[in-house]
């Protein structure tokens, strides 16, 4: 029987075999405990017809759970010294490919026509990079990959944003963009006690599952997102001060933004993390036509 990887003594026998250090550049905390990994992917809902595409594969701890549930596993790992270690841990699972490569500048459509052919059900799963968590998420998104959805373990503090309600301190542009596009719940927490090294933060386990149809519909989606962020620039500030100081025709259509926000019913005192998703459509819409 093949001894799991994400042991503390198996982790440590493999890192001392290659000689591997950490490199925290890359924001390296390999997993060290099974049944934190098994609950990761039980989340996931995987099938033997179900493709996973994982990012950061680390030593293979939560690949290697993965290979033994779905049909197959992509793995992006942009580290070339853990590509020998990945090679070797990973030897048991034919249904594994690593790719050498930063996601960010992958062209993931591409791979999944060519990986996954005929694989009508994709998931993303993975122990993200916590210095990357938000470009690699906001990237799967926009590039509009086709996934039934993504599982994630990142900074518990990204995951509080991400799954945020209007009116909270922890709610701002990045829940919006998120929950533009998927519906956000956060499914676990991790103590920061099962990874090597240990990080100086406590991580959670978020589920993104993908909308059909962005949760709102609006008449130009950079624009809805430009409004957002600058609703959002100064958090202290109320609406009319940050549209007026941060959108680029602000400063010169100052009453025109006002008299938008009274007419579609904000008061312009209101500050931004208090809008519903529905309201920053409804005001970028009608801004839009100020613009």
């Amino acid at each position: 029987m093949l001894k799991d990887i994400a042991t503390p003594k198996r982790t440590k026998e493999i890192l001392e075999k290659y000689g591997f250090t950490f490199k925290k550049s890359l924001g390296q905390n390999f997993l060290i405990d099974t049944n934190i990994l098994n609950r990761i992917v039980d989340h996931a809902e995987l099938t033997e017809e179900t493709g996973v595409i994982e990012i950061g594969p680390g030593i293979g701890a939560l690949t290697e759970q993965l290979a033994k549930r779905a049909k197959k596993v992509v793995a992006f790992e942009i580290d070339q010294r853990l590509l020998p270690i990945l090679q070797d841990t990973l030897s048991p699972y034919p249904n594994v490919k690593v790719i050498h490569q930063d996601i960010l500048k992958a062209d993931v459509h591409e791979m999944i026509a060519s990986e996954f052919p005929g694989i009508r059900d994709l998931m993303v799963v993975a122990n993200l990079p916590y210095y990357v968590t938000t470009p690699i998420l906001m990237k799967l998104l926009e590039d509009q990959i086709p996934v039934r959805g993504i599982v994630v373990m990142l900074q518990k503090e990204v995951a509080d944003r991400i799954a945020a309600k209007p009116g909270t301190k922890d709610y701002g542009s990045l829940s919006i963009a998120i929950q533009y596009y998927t519906e956000a719940e956060t499914v676990m927490v991790v103590p920061k006690t099962v990874f090597n090294p240990q990080p100086n933060v406590d991580s959670a386990v978020i589920r993104l599952t993908k909308r059909p149809q962005p949760s709102v519909q609006v008449q130009n989606e950079a624009f809805f997102f430009t409004v957002v962020r600058a609703s959002f620039a100064q958090r202290r500030k109320t609406l009319l001060n940050n549209l007026t100081n941060n959108l680029s025709f602000g400063k010169e259509k100052k009453q025109e933004i006002e008299q938008t926000l009274h007419s579609v019913g904000l008061d312009p005192k209101r500050r931004g993390e208090t809008l519903s998703i529905q309201e920053f459509a409804i005001l970028s819409d009608a801004l839009y036509k100020v613009k």
